[in-house]
């Protein structure tokens, strides 16, 4: 009870926090960085709530995230929206994002994990091949701009904000419910052995397909979002392979399969990666060090932060109800040899 009050309280503080940072903040550079710091979040959850449950490492959900955004910059150029407008495009976004992951699902999810992870990468080229060459629909390698936003320039970047806060607090709600319904039972039953799993009569198919489906609509939405804000969407930072590189990180870093781990992955990774990218100015040495990070995420910590700290908190405290346990034996023990030594001296 004490446990889920102290976690109830640390979410709400989390929250308070997230909705009160641009106010506190007010310096446009923090909070480009904490714009892009929640579309992660966002990323990370939604692509946690299919590969980190069910085991099936996806590659390809940049296919979402750049549909997402020429989606939001194409339907914004022909009907001439501009402002607060766009932001209604998001949910539609993340509409067109389930439906493509509907027919790629039902392609890829046909084999099994070390197959997928070979075909999500190649129909994430796909589509950038077709971004790069249906150019009079994409731009080609032009891109889409977005129009001006006449927001005002003290507060320009709070809408965008509160908008991938919106999303990324949608994302890990989904994440947690998911978790704890049967249908997230399905999907880790799944993850430990598909097999036995069908033998007990899940749908492995069906759950699997709607797993990756729910989880294309947030990282669609924060595609449309990443547009709107940057201003300009092309076939290399729509169809991004680093994208999926970094959700994956992100998810690994703080803990597969939890809810809290792909939060705190995003939470630690994308500042710093805003950090580095200001100070290296070399590309090639971001990404070395990048890749690095990857390893030592994979061979120092292959459960993540979280799994793993809480692994060493149970361990102390076994050992310490040892101890405890020890120490209470030992007064026992002098409590009932004192009467009869009481009885020898006398």
């Amino acid at each position: 009870m004490i446990a889920s009050g102290l976690r109830f309280g640390g979410v709400a503080a989390l929250l308070a926090l997230g909705i009160v940072f641009p106010l506190v903040f007010t310096n446009p550079a923090v909070t480009s960085d904490a714009i892009y710091t929640l579309i992660f979040v966002a990323a990370a959850s939604a692509w946690n709530t299919f590969s980190g449950y069910s085991g099936y490492i996806s590659l390809g959900h940049a296919v979402f995230f750049g549909s997402g955004a020429y989606l939001t910059g194409i339907a914004t150029l022909d009907w001439g929206l501009t402002g607060s407008q766009v932001f209604l495009l998001l949910p539609l976004a993340g509409l067109v994002g389930a439906i493509i992951a509907v027919p790629f699902g039902l392609i890829a999810l046909r084999v099994r994990r070390h197959t997928f992870v070979v075909i999500t990468i190649a129909i994430f080229f796909i589509f950038q091949l077709m971004a790069y060459n249906l150019q009079s629909l994409t731009g080609g390698t032009s891109g889409l701009l977005a129009p001006t936003v006449n927001f005002a320039a003290a507060t320009y970047n709070n809408p965008f904000y509160y908008a991938a806060l919106v999303i990324a607090v949608a994302a890990v709600a989904v994440s947690w419910l998911i978790r704890r319904s049967r249908f997230g039972l399905q999907l880790r039953a799944i993850r430990d052995d598909e097999d036995r799993a069908r033998g007990l009569g899940v749908r492995t198919m069906r759950v699997k397909l709607g797993a990756f489906v729910i989880s294309a609509v947030p990282v669609a939405m924060v595609g449309g979002l990443s547009w709107y804000f940057t201003g300009l969407i092309d076939p290399s930072s729509g169809f991004d392979p680093l994208f999926d590189v970094a959700v994956a990180l992100m998810a690994f870093l703080g803990g597969l399969g939890t809810v809290a781990g792909p939060v705190l992955g995003a939470l630690i990774i994308e500042p710093a990666q805003q950090y580095f990218q200001g100070q290296v100015s070399a590309g090639y040495l971001f990404l070395m060090l990048y890749g690095a990070l990857f390893l030592v995420v994979i061979l120092v910590l292959p459960r993540g932060v979280i799994p793993t700290a809480a692994e060493q908190i149970g361990k102390w405290r076994d050992k310490r109800r040892e101890g405890d346990g020890g120490l209470a034996g030992h007064r026992l023990a002098a409590a009932g040899a004192a009467p009869d030594r009481a009885k020898e001296l006398a």
